[in-house]
């Protein structure tokens, strides 16, 4: 009998806990293609066809090739351990979308902001979001083919980033690549918070 209450705990359920990341960037940058690639489940995607009458308003410089945009948001999920997934939410990089961003962000314990080296000044925005809200974040530059590879000291210069915001090279394509950087947004906002909790000397 001692043997069956032992194996019974063995098998008890794990509860996880659940953690809401968004995934933000500018047009192109490669958002969707970064929760779809890590997404354990099929992901939800809100993408229309690029139209001519967006074109006064999108700037397509350096995505020509590009012919959808995602008007609302992306949605996936991962398993990072038995206690622990992440529900991502990637946001929609057009300026006229923006307004859905405080909604998306509402719960959220931190953010990627995807970059690209060929247009840097399109992550601006969503650097200065999560700034001001005080939401952890951390910089991903994605490795697209024919992009000038910087180090990460230089990017995080050119964005003038606070020295703890950790910056990655990813490519998000690659499903190991994404999660690392998922893990290190984890792991930043849970220091940040840990910090939080330190008392002041006096």
């Amino acid at each position: 009998m001692a043997f069956g209450r032992s194996s019974r705990r063995k098998q008890r359920h794990v509860e996880p806990v659940t953690l809401k990341i968004l995934v933000a960037g500018g047009f192109g940058v490669g958002k969707t293609t970064a929760v779809g690639s890590v997404s354990e489940i099929r992901p939800l995607r809100t993408e229309e066809r690029l139209s001519e009458a967006g074109r006064p308003v999108d700037d397509l410089e350096g995505v020509e090739s590009k012919t959808t945009t995602t008007v609302a948001m992306d949605f996936g999920r991962i398993t990072l351990r038995e206690d622990l997934v992440l529900y991502l939410f990637g946001t929609p990089g057009q300026d006229r979308f923006w307004f859905l961003w405080d909604e998306l962000a509402q719960g959220s314990l931190g953010a990627v902001v995807l970059a690209d080296t060929r247009r840097l000044e399109d992550c601006f925005a969503a650097v200065d979001y999560f700034e001001r809200r005080r939401i952890p974040f951390t910089v991903a530059v994605n490795s697209f083919e024919g992009a000038e590879r910087f180090p990460t000291e230089t990017v995080q210069a050119a964005l003038d980033l606070d020295p703890g915001v950790p910056v990655l090279v990813c490519d998000a394509r690659d499903r190991s690549s994404v999660r690392d950087v998922l893990v290190a947004v984890v792991e930043h906002a849970l220091e940040r918070a840990a910090r939080a909790r330190e008392p002041v000397a006096t």
